[in-house]
C-alpha cells in the first residue's frame, strides 16, 4: 500500500515545488516529516516513494532520515515526549525528569507504551539550555520541567488533553500533526488523519 495517496501526493510535489528547479533535494526533510505525518514514523515505504520523487536513492534518502533524531525510524506513540538529557540539563536534574516520565508512562514508554499513547525519548540536546531541564511534547516545549511536573505532563497526555507549550501559540495534538507543521503544512481536520 502506498504512502502518498493522491491528497499527500498532491503536497509532496507542493513541497518539492518549494524549491528552486535544481534545488529539489533540498525537499527532503519536509518529505521526511511529511512520511511521518502519515506513518507515524519514517517508513521503508515512504523513503522509497521520497526517492522516487527526488529522483535519488532510497539510501540517500535513509542517511538523511538515520541522522536526525526528531525522524523516528520506528513506531511511536500518538505523543512523542522528548527529554533532553545533555550537559546543562543534566546538571539540573533531567536524569531525574526523564525517570519520571518512563515511570509514569509505564512499561514500554521507550518504545510504545501498551495503550499506544506515549513514546518516552531521550535527546541529546534541543537547545534551550538557559530553560533547563527541557521536555518537548510533540515537539512543542516544556522548560524548567521537575520531576513532578513530568509525571503531571504524562497524565494530562493519558486524560486526552494536550498540556499548553512554554512559547508559541500552537501544541500540536498528536506527534503526526507536528510532523505535519513541521513538514510546512496546516493540520489535517480530525476526519481526514488515517488511524
Amino acid at each position: 500500500m502506498p504512502v502518498f495517496d493522491d491528497a499527500r501526493r498532491a503536497e509532496a510535489r507542493e513541497i518539492v515545488a518549494r524549491f528552486p528547479a535544481g534545488g529539489e533535494r533540498s525537499a527532503l526533510l519536509p518529505l521526511l516529516y511529511l512520511v511521518q505525518s502519515i506513518d507515524g514514523h519514517v517508513s521503508r515505504g515512504g523513503m522509497r516513494e521520497i526517492a522516487e520523487l527526488l529522483g535519488i536513492t532510497t539510501a540517500e534518502v535513509e542517511s538523511v532520515a538515520t541522522f536526525y533524531t526528531m525522524l523516528r525510524m520506528h513506531e511511536t506513540g500518538r505523543h512523542v515526549i522528548s527529554v533532553c538529557t545533555n550537559v546543562a540539563c543534566a546538571l539540573v536534574g533531567a536524569n531525574e525528569v526523564y525517570r519520571a516520565c518512563t515511570d509514569e508512562a509505564g512499561p514500554g514508554a521507550e518504545e510504545v507504551t501498551e495503550d499506544g499513547m506515549l513514546t518516552v525519548h531521550q535527546e541529546e540536546c534541543l537547545g534551550v539550555c538557559d530553560f533547563a531541564p527541557v521536555v518537548q511534547v510533540n515537539s512543542a516545549n516544556h522548560d524548567r520541567v521537575t520531576p513532578e511536573a513530568a509525571r503531571a505532563l504524562i497524565r494530562t497526555l493519558r486524560e486526552g488533553r494536550v498540556p499548553e507549550a512554554a512559547r508559541g501559540s500552537i501544541a500540536p495534538t498528536s506527534f503526526r500533526e507536528a510532523s505535519r507543521i513541521l513538514a510546512g503544512l496546516e493540520p489535517l481536520d480530525p476526519e481526514e488523519v488515517r488511524a
